[in-house]
């Protein structure tokens, strides 16, 4: 299961930066490779918590719990299943709809309507609903904020220099504060996070300046022509966004975007591997306190050597087929730039995060696909690919019950094994 999560929903993380040529194929995986476990091992019990206890009523199952077990391990089998044919064809679908609706079709068949926490499922589903809409939402603010105050500025490329320390340190703050509280005390954790982000921004800056200073200085110099080049600088940088490479200014905005999107793509990254390593471990931690003989319903702590594993998992489906789908996202959508692709990925990665921190299994393709479509309604409804946009929602409606019929047959094999074995 974190073999196709990494194969299928990594592309989450990265396809924007492929897509838009910030990254190579080989600098994404890797990158995300780095990413993805540490998410997973620092940040996967808030959600995995909810996936083992939150979907399930196990006191349905007691005294029946080698047939939980069963369930708990087809869920993941079934939803392993599906995850491997969809990432075969690249089709972008949600780990998250597939592992909680194979939980679901075990639950209703082997169980009845009482296994299943119906108010906590509404939670979640209520979620799948939110978050493209909050993705598509802040991306738009974020893309016309770009637009807004970069292309429209009368130096865009300084503008841009500008900019991108001011979103590092919104960045590093949040993720500092959500995932790395110094302090339990909230003044003091918030301080912490403040400074984090400062030092943050601080070497963004000395690393943009350092790398695009020729060319900074360049622009900068060019205020100083009469005030037609001014202005047609300036008409460059409102145009830029929809057409190719033309000046001094684009190559920086491009340059300085180019570098924020490889941020945020660590961003969404860290993220993803904290929210979604949860769709493997959940089932499989329950699966593990049922063999060690826990308590139906009881609390039930996660081994970190079991996090670490679904890390390792989700580290090698990227690895071996996280180019698939990567394509898909970062090419099929909407055309990416790396103004456009850091919009989305910075949106996805705030929203994703957030979550996490909540204890909420958000789907992070709902939440990056919402973005991408966000960026591209920025520019236009025409913009977006109605056809590709089309085929994944109809992917992940037809997600759910596929996990559910694979669920409840492989159930049905798996008890009968373990009633001949036993």
């Amino acid at each position: 299961m974190a073999w196709n999560i990494g194969a299928n929903d990594v592309a989450n993380a990265m396809g924007t930066s492929v897509g838009s040529g910030a990254l190579t194929i080989r600098q994404a995986v890797l990158t995300a490779a780095v990413l993805e476990f540490s998410g997973a091992l620092l940040m996967g019990t808030h959600v995995t918590s909810t996936m083992q206890n939150g979907i399930l009523v196990a006191n349905v199952f007691q005294g029946k719990e080698t047939l939980l077990f069963a369930g708990l391990l087809s869920s993941l089998a079934a939803a392993g299943t599906w995850l491997q044919v969809a990432s075969y064809f690249g089709w972008p679908v949600s780990t998250t709809h597939c592992i909680i609706g194979s939980m679901v079709g075990f639950g209703l068949v082997y169980g009845g309507p009482g296994a299943v926490f119906w108010s906590s499922l509404a939670r979640v589903t209520s979620s799948w609903v939110i978050s493209p809409l909050m993705g598509a939402m802040v991306s738009f603010l974020v893309y016309k904020f770009i637009r807004r105050f970069v292309y429209s500025a009368p130096n865009p490329g300084q503008a841009a220099a500008t900019a991108a320390p001011m979103a590092v340190f919104v960045g590093v703050t949040g993720i500092s504060f959500a995932a790395f509280p110094l302090s339990k005390v909230f003044p003091l954790a918030l301080a912490q996070a403040v400074a984090s982000g400062a030092v943050g921004a601080f070497l963004v800056d000395r690393i943009i300046r350092k790398q695009l200073g020729h060319l900074l200085v360049k622009a900068s110099s060019a205020q100083s022509e009469p005030k037609e080049n001014a202005t047609h600088s300036k008409n460059i940088g409102l145009l830029s966004d929809f057409a190719g490479p033309k000046g001094t200014q684009l190559e920086i905005v491009y340059g300085v975007f180019g570098y924020m999107q490889i941020l945020s793509a660590c961003f969404m990254s860290f993220a993803h591997g904290g929210n979604d390593v949860s769709n493997a471990i959940g089932p499989l931690a329950a699966a593990l306190s049922i063999l060690h003989g826990g308590a139906s319903g009881a609390e039930i702590v996660i081994p970190v050597d079991v996090l670490a594993w679904g890390g390792f998992g989700i580290v090698a489906g990227l690895m071996m087929w996280g180019y698939r789908v990567i394509a898909t996202i970062g090419k099929k959508i909407t055309e990416l730039t790396p103004t456009r692709g850091f919009a989305a990925e910075f949106a996805a990665a705030s929203v994703v995060l957030v979550a996490s921190k909540l204890g909420l299994p958000i789907s992070a393709t709902h939440t990056l696909v919402g973005a991408v479509m966000g960026v591209g309604f920025a520019r236009g409804l025409n913009s977006v690919r109605a056809e590709t946009v089309r085929e994944i929602v109809v992917s992940w409606a037809v997600t759910i019950p596929v996990g559910a019929i694979f669920a409840v047959f492989y159930t049905w094999i798996l008890t009968k094994l373990l009633s001949y074995i036993l």
